[in-house]
């Protein structure tokens, strides 16, 4: 899904439990009764500042809160296990915010409980993908494959033994980024229509579709 300004964000949060903004870093997102979760030292957003947050939102709210995490890729693994409890239950005033640019990094248990909302206008096309070559060699052949060539793509995602569902959505999360920066580079069209199918895509394997299946009936 799109929005065209960030002005938009709270609104659109309001609506939402949990949702993810993909937005240009540096770019300024402010909102009135927010907590803030941020990277303190290492770079990696903790489990004790998830659980102080957690403490103080665990009260009953009279009016909407907004838990604002941002850069939503530097949750570590342990402080997002102790938040998806709360992403997929958040309460009628929580809400959770989390905000990045780097949309392929954040971890494909938050993505799978999240609307993930792009910004249509001001994005910086220019920032590299994080990901290997490899796998974004592979998003690059998902995102262009013809309907002839799912069943190809989708048996060479699904050829890694283990954790083959969080991989999928890595893969997934890698092309949607990489769709939404060529079609901002080039204008056309066509890479603007494969997002959301993308996003069905990856909707229907966070939620135990069968990956081939889902790649292949959603691309098509």
């Amino acid at each position: 899904m799109f929005f065209d300004k960030l002005s938009d964000i709270k609104k659109i949060a309001q609506n939402v439990g949990t949702s993810i903004f993909v937005v240009p870093d540096g770019e300024e997102v402010e909102l009135k009764n927010s907590l803030l979760l941020r990277p303190e030292g290492k770079n990696v957003i903790t489990i004790e500042q998830v659980r102080e947050v957690i403490s103080r939102i665990s009260t009953r709210q009279i009016d909407d809160i907004f838990v604002v995490i941002r850069p939503a890729e530097q949750l570590g693994e342990e402080a997002a296990n102790a938040l998806l409890k709360h992403l997929e239950e958040p309460g009628d005033r929580a809400h959770f915010v989390l905000v990045t640019d780097k949309v392929s990094q954040i971890l494909p248990t938050i993505l799978s409980r999240a609307v993930i909302y792009f910004l249509r206008t001001e994005w910086r096309v220019d920032g590299a993908i994080m990901a290997s070559d490899k796998d974004k060699a592979l998003a690059k052949r998902l995102m262009a494959a013809k309907a002839s060539e799912l069943v190809d793509v989708a048996e060479e995602i699904t050829k890694k033994k283990d954790g083959v569902r969080a991989y999928a959505m890595s893969i997934l999360g890698i092309a949607i980024e990489m769709a939404y920066k060529t079609y901002l580079m080039t204008g056309k069209d066509a890479f603007l229509i494969k997002i959301p199918k993308l996003l069905q895509a990856y909707d229907g394997i966070s939620k135990n579709g069968n990956v081939k299946l889902q790649i292949v009936s959603n691309l098509c």
